[in-house]
């Protein structure tokens, strides 16, 4: 019987292999520790048992450590995405009627409409709140500077 338990672990390891879950890996390791017990007693009711235990057990025991390798908290914003929340300044009026204005934000001139329509003139500093297509959507920060 320790056979058919050596078997059920390499398709187990090749299955996790296959995956990046890293839950099959727990089966594989519960199917080898029930291939020693089949080395002790024939009984496929305490080997199954061992098996599905041992499974089980390793899954719920190693959870929290695998949870801190597949953390999705510290995403790192890229591309357009990482303009959002940041300050600009309107370089050109911002008329969301129209869908006419422009921002400049870390060097970068960006095509800008107001949040909730709202108009925005030339020299306001603003915050970028979301991106939408190719647009920053922008409410302003209760200062005005003067370009000139």
């Amino acid at each position: 019987m320790w056979q058919i338990w050596l078997i059920i672990a390499g398709i187990c390891l090749i299955i996790e292999i296959m995956t990046v879950g890293f839950l099959i890996f727990w089966f594989a390791i519960g199917a080898l520790l029930a291939m020693v017990t089949s080395l002790f007693t024939d009984n496929i009711i305490i080997q199954t048992t061992v098996f599905i235990l041992s499974s089980t057990i390793l899954i719920f025991a190693t959870k929290p450590f695998v949870q801190k390798f597949l953390s999705k908290k510290d995403t790192i914003k890229t591309n357009v995405y990482s303009i959002v929340g940041k300050t600009g300044i309107v370089i050109k009026d911002i008329d969301s009627v129209q869908s006419l204005g422009q921002v400049k934000v870390d060097g970068e001139v960006w095509s800008a409409i107001g949040l909730n329509d709202i108009n925005i003139a030339q020299g306001t500093e603003v915050e970028i709140r979301e991106i939408k297509g190719v647009k920053a959507i922008v409410s302003p920060i209760k200062k005005v500077l003067n370009l000139d």
